[in-house]
């Protein structure tokens, strides 16, 4: 069955937009009666049949609503957008398939990239939502200065993720503790000292995510991983 998003959706009925009527008439054939499923991001999922077969405005009639309630865990990562934007969009993909609730983009003293359009990325995430058959699409932050962001977090839940020595706890160990995590995951050239104990001094512990020294994407990738395995292994269902 074809899946599409359909963010405003309400009611018994549902339009879709002329580029997405296009795609399901002319290019899946669509037709009348056929079913489709339709994502709202929101949690809800539907069940609909194509009314009216218009390659401009196919009209679908709501079959069936099904209610998927949200994690009670919440998957939370802050990560320093790479130079490439495609290894960010390849990042973004691949951590909604696995189940990510949050995502934020830092902009860190190391940074490569200063700036970040999030067009283009929300636009992943939902392709990734469809193909993974997810019910919830989850949150793109902003890019912000690491300091603001820091300063605005729960300490007690978040994480940072740094390669310089010292005394650092496996993620896996404390991943599934409480109701979420927030990971941060700092730019190719690792956070600096003084972000590093901008950190510590508010509170928020330092984590490995094991012995090898990964990319900013991988390791991104690996944070959403931990915590998922890490709330499987504790009874939350994923």
């Amino acid at each position: 069955m074809h899946t599409f998003y359909a963010p405003e959706l309400s009611g018994t009925a549902y339009t879709l937009p002329e580029d997405e009527s296009k795609h399901a008439v002319r290019v899946l054939r669509l037709g009348a009666g056929d079913d489709v499923e339709l994502l709202d991001g929101r949690g809800s999922r539907y069940t609909a049949a194509v009314a009216d077969a218009n390659p401009k405005r196919c009209q679908l009639r709501i079959i069936q609503q099904e209610t998927v309630a949200p994690r009670s865990y919440r998957t939370h990562v802050a990560v320093a957008p790479t130079k490439n934007l495609d290894r960010m969009e390849w990042f973004v993909e691949k951590a909604v398939e696995v189940g990510v609730e949050r995502i934020s983009f830092l902009r860190c003293a190391r940074s490569e990239r200063r700036e970040l359009k999030l067009e283009r990325l929300e636009k992943i995430a939902i392709s990734a939502m469809k193909q993974s058959g997810q019910a919830w699409l989850p949150q793109l932050d902003e890019l912000q200065d690491f300091g603001a962001f820091v300063a605005g977090m729960t300490a007690k839940a978040t994480y940072i993720a740094h390669l310089e020595e010292g005394e650092r706890t496996d993620l896996a160990q404390v991943a599934a503790t409480g109701s979420g995590c927030c990971v941060l995951i700092g730019p190719e050239g690792d956070f600096t000292p003084a972000e590093i104990a901008l950190a510590l001094e508010c509170g928020i512990r330092p984590v490995t995510l094991g012995a090898s020294r990964l990319r900013t994407e991988t390791a991104a990738l690996a944070a959403v991983f931990t915590a998922h395995i890490a709330r499987q292994l504790a009874g939350e269902p994923s």
